[in-house]
């Protein structure tokens, strides 16, 4: 299997590495050996390598910043689109920056690709939950698969379940999405104050600079737009679903909820309706008793409800490099059992 990466950024270089640590791995127990033959980043350039790149001396090349070109042959002046008709690759795997009010450019790199007759991979929510229906009928049309596990709760398994380990209708998904946003309210239980929580936030990595996405709830909301319309069968545009973040939410209380039997966590909630399926973001104070507010820090967790199952919790690391790079791998060895 021949990949090509369309940008290079942290989730690229955690892919990256997991790759080259369970290469060996994967070629023993599946038979699964693929090669990346071309990456394209704005702001670490070009590589074509039809013979696949070493993935120890790319790794190197994001850690120390150096342009790609010096791994292989140079791709001068070829934009995204001319790296995935070029580099000859059977998956373009989509790692660029995610716009979540355009879904740009990725969307327009994921409809290039597909209609090449490429599989896709992906980690970007935007285009996911702006045109996901539409991309799986695109790839659908052209006898290719998309697929996108990375976009909610990182590495845990969540769309694979869904896909295979499941044989009865989802009611309704609810759940904490969105790891920074736990990791606050956490620290602000224990007695720090929102600043302080979110300075530790970003001194770990959970938070960026201007982490408005994640304590607005922009970054759940992307996330549950997704489920929406891809698990339940909803037809949302993120704009039509309620929203609210945890900057209004007052410190004091937070740390005075579990006191009284409570935990805040800031929910995101899809189900079925009457009136189809629908959305909401926000904060709630749920009871101890359930099983979203045992789960702390940066963690992300699920709660899918089905009948006559009930209801089945998913826990696990929303976010990081690798773990994101997890998600991307298993995507891959999805479509290799599919091509098998």
């Amino acid at each position: 299997m021949r990949l090509c990466l369309i940008g290079y950024g942290r989730v690229g270089y955690g892919f990256v590495r997991v790759l080259h640590r369970h290469g060996g791995w994967l070629a023993q127990r599946f038979g699964f050996a693929p090669r990346i033959v071309a990456v394209h980043d704005l702001r670490r350039g070009t590589v074509l390598a039809p013979a696949g790149l070493d993935l120890a001396r790319l790794a190197a090349a994001w850690e120390e910043n150096r342009d790609l070109g010096e791994l292989g042959e140079r791709g001068p002046g070829l934009d995204a689109f001319a790296v995935i008709r070029e580099s000859e690759a059977d998956v373009v795997v989509e790692l660029t920056p995610t716009d979540l009010r355009t879904g740009e450019p990725a969307a327009g790199h994921i409809r290039f690709a597909l209609a090449s007759g490429k599989h896709v991979v992906t980690t970007n929510k935007g285009p996911v939950a702006l045109f996901g229906k539409e991309l799986l009928a695109l790839a659908r049309e052209h006898g290719v698969q998309f697929r996108f596990e990375g976009t909610v709760m990182a590495g845990t398994p969540l769309f694979s379940l869904v896909d295979f380990g499941l044989a009865a209708p989802i009611r309704r998904v609810r759940g904490i999405l969105n790891g920074t946003t736990n990791f606050l309210l956490t620290a602000m239980e224990a007695g720090r104050t929102y600043a302080e929580a979110l300075a530790e936030a970003q001194r770990r990595g959970y938070a960026e600079a201007d982490p408005t996405a994640d304590v607005e709830g922009h970054d759940a909301l992307a996330k549950i737009v997704i489920l929406a319309n891809l698990v339940l069968e909803g037809d949302l545009r993120p704009s039509e679903v309620p929203c609210r973040g945890i900057t209004g939410l007052d410190p004091a209380e937070v740390r005075r909820a579990p006191r009284e039997g409570f935990r805040w966590k800031l929910v995101a909630e899809a189900r079925r309706s009457a009136d189809g399926v629908v959305a909401q973001v926000g904060p709630e104070r749920l009871p101890l008793s359930d099983p979203l507010a045992q789960v702390g820090g940066a963690l992300n967790a699920l709660t899918l409800e089905l009948d006559p199952l009930g209801a089945v919790t998913l826990v696990g690391p929303g976010a990081g490099p690798e773990v994101t790079g997890h998600a991307v791998l298993a995507d891959l060895l999805a479509i290799h059992r599919g091509l098998r």
